[in-house]
């Protein structure tokens, strides 16, 4: 009886993050007696409001290293700029042999990105955006070239504050706060 108590209850509380597994990969570590078993998981969290972090976390069973993960993906959050549903402005992210190019959309056309850009992207709010992923389609660096391409990205107020001069940008979609 107390048991499913416990599960009413974590149930019914509102999440403030949501999750998604994007890889989950078996490895093995040789060792004198054989082979040991083990599970590399890579996953993604965000609020759909701006705030999104990736993670791995290796453990000998799936669920172990999901928990790991979404506990090294909650460390490194980051906040990224947004105009309406798009970026303010087209970036890009290098990790090791992947890049990824990342350009605001209209309206409307929702996120046109394949593999774990599309999830990172869909994680952090982003609703309008087109991406394309270049070299490498290893998911665990293509996720942190996408981090790194989102890390790059700047408001409008903050590179006029560099340059010391108004600047006069159309965006792709009217500035609405979040």
């Amino acid at each position: 009886m107390r048991r499913d108590m416990r599960r009413d209850n974590r149930s019914q509380e509102p999440k403030e993050f949501e999750e998604r597994v994007v890889q989950v990969r078996r490895v093995t570590k040789v060792v004198s007696g054989g082979k040991r078993l083990g599970f590399r998981v890579l996953t993604v969290i965000g609020d759909k409001k701006g705030r999104v972090g990736m993670g791995l976390g290796k453990a000998s069973e799936v669920v172990s290293a999901i928990r790991k993960a979404m506990d090294a993906a909650k460390k490194e959050l980051i906040t990224i700029p947004m105009i309406g549903g798009t970026i303010p402005h087209e970036t890009r992210g290098k990790l090791g042999a992947s890049s990824v190019v990342i350009r605001p959309a209209a309206t409307g056309t929702g996120v046109i990105a394949g593999g774990s850009v599309r999830v990172v992207l869909e994680l952090a709010g982003v609703r309008d955006a087109v991406a394309k992923s270049i070299g490498s389609s290893n998911a665990v660096n293509v996720a942190r070239a996408t981090i790194s391409a989102l890390l790059n990205l700047r408001e409008q107020e903050h590179i006029e504050a560099l340059r010391g001069k108004k600047m006069h940008i159309k965006y792709m979609q009217e500035k609405v706060n979040v």
